[in-house]
């Protein structure tokens, strides 16, 4: 494909030859090879700029830019753009000859549900016999075949590579997971949606996007790309619901528990088996618990139907799915109920521990287990322990993934949210392995223990380095060794 053919419809000046062929597109300069153009963006910590002269020498034919560089190789072509990280969104869905266009791409913001939107759907389609693309927190999916994934949205030239391989092994749709990072980062420039959904927006990410104001803006970016061709999908009881889609060009619905909408649900019954609902006046009965999941669920029926699927079969298949991994999962021994689940933030934490409150009998305890990220949202660290503690019978302070931060500061940052009441039900135990052990040990049959934070990841990272950690997999030892000592 020539330098001209992929540069259509982006504003640009430039300096050689617009018809050299591209067999690569590159901005990290490390994997430039001969016939490459590299595009030099300017990320948080790293300028590509600074790395123009190095992808040259590494054989680069095209360099992309948004200032020129003080030495010019007149052996090379270069293109001056506004904005090199949505150059690239759009370049590279050039160069995968815009998969996007060839799918049925619905994506989904929002701070909570979005990993169980889209795992769920992926399921749900899968079951009504699509082929189906699924871009995840968790894994990349192309029907049954998993791709491991690290970020939410994966870069431009992997999501749109990722896409291509989904047209080509001939899937309809695609469900992702859109997060604020991508959409403020231009990953999701140049694709093509034919559907957006807004979960709910509380406070995440402060550390990136330094306030509420700069969030909700990030998250309603999304709804602004999406074309008059496309659909909007808004939860109406979250008060910045109608905010999302107020400069979209998409048709919009909404759905919700609480207010008047185009997909309505009402909650009939709750347990830890599941929920009955009554979603658009038909009762169903679905294995994922609490109020928060019956948004989520409400959001998957409603997508099935905007996309095509008879409103009878979308309850049917609804009535099938099982929650995501490490969402309100179930790990029981001992006589002691264990709830692993991912829950990082104060409203996803509130969510999962009132759900758990509205179910648990006034005799069984409830011990939470909980920690904070480092290196990331420092507001959020107290809040979160003070929600844990209101909820919970005993409180386990520990480690989540320190990063590069001394666990000890994170854990005093937690106890700052904590009255001197609240202390004396409290435990540090930096160590996540020893606090789930402790949790599960103190237990009393008949006891829950929430163990949050973490979820589906396989890792923890201490001083910058990622080794294996599963809270599933400690939790399920934890009571081994409990029934062990039961039995004795």
């Amino acid at each position: 494909m020539t330098l001209k053919e992929l540069l259509q419809g982006i504003e640009f000046q430039h300096q050689g030859n617009l018809d050299i062929d591209v067999n690569q597109l590159c901005f990290d300069s490390r994997k430039v090879t001969n016939g490459c153009a590299f595009i030099a963006q300017e990320g948080t910590k790293v300028d590509g700029h600074e790395y123009i002269q190095q992808a040259i020498d590494c054989g680069a034919s095209a360099i992309v830019c948004s200032h020129m560089p003080d030495k010019i190789s007149t052996n090379v072509t270069y293109i001056l753009v506004s904005d090199t990280a949505r150059t690239l969104g759009l370049m590279a869905s050039a160069f995968y000859s815009h998969p996007s266009q060839h799918l049925k791409l619905v994506g989904i913001t929002g701070t909570n549900g979005k990993t169980t939107t889209v795992t769920l759907l992926h399921r749900l389609f899968r079951e009504a016999n699509y082929h189906v693309g699924l871009i995840s927190t968790i894994v990349n999916k192309i029907d049954e075949q998993e791709i491991p994934t690290s970020h939410t949205t994966p870069d431009a030239l992997e999501l749109n590579r990722l896409m291509a391989e989904m047209v080509a092994q001939g899937c309809e749709y695609c469900f992702m997971e859109v997060s604020s990072h991508a959409v403020v980062q231009q990953r999701i420039a140049g694709l093509t949606f034919a559907g957006g959904i807004f979960s709910n927006i509380t406070h995440d990410h402060l550390d990136f996007h330094k306030t509420m104001a700069a969030y909700i803006a990030a998250k309603q970016g999304f709804f602004t790309l999406l074309p008059k061709t496309s659909w909007a999908l808004t939860n109406i009881d979250d008060r910045n619901g109608l905010i999302m889609v107020q400069n979209s060009a998409a048709k919009t619905y909404t759905y919700g528990l609480n207010h008047i909408a185009d997909f309505k649900c009402r909650i009939i019954e709750n347990g830890f088996e599941g929920m009955l609902l009554n979603i658009d006046k038909r009762e169903v009965w679905c294995r994922l618990v609490g109020k928060f999941n019956a948004y989520n669920l409400l959001a998957i029926y409603a997508t099935a139907v905007l996309c095509g699927i008879e409103r009878g079969e979308a309850l049917r298949l609804l009535s099938a799915l099982e929650p995501a991994p490490g969402r309100f999962q179930y790990v029981n021994g001992a006589g002691v109920s264990c709830i692993i689940d991912y829950a990082h933030t104060p409203d996803a934490l509130q969510n999962v521990i009132s759900t758990i409150n509205e179910v648990r009998k006034s005799e069984q305890q409830l011990i939470t287990v909980v920690g904070c990220g480092g290196d990331r949202d420092r507001s959020k660290r107290p809040e979160m322990a003070q929600i844990a503690s209101n909820g919970s019978s005993k409180l386990i302070l520990t480690s989540d993934n320190p990063r590069t931060e001394n666990p000890k500061t994170i854990l005093d940052e937690m106890e700052g949210g904590l009255s001197s009441t609240q202390l004396f039900h409290t435990l540090r135990i930096a160590d996540r392995k020893q606090a789930i052990r402790a949790a599960v040990m103190m237990a009393q049959p008949g006891d829950i223990v929430l163990v949050a934070g973490k979820g589906h990841e396989k890792y923890q990272e201490v001083n910058g380095v990622r080794s294996h950690f599963d809270d599933i997999e400690e939790t399920t030892l934890a009571l081994k060794e409990k029934e062990l000592n039961t039995k004795k």
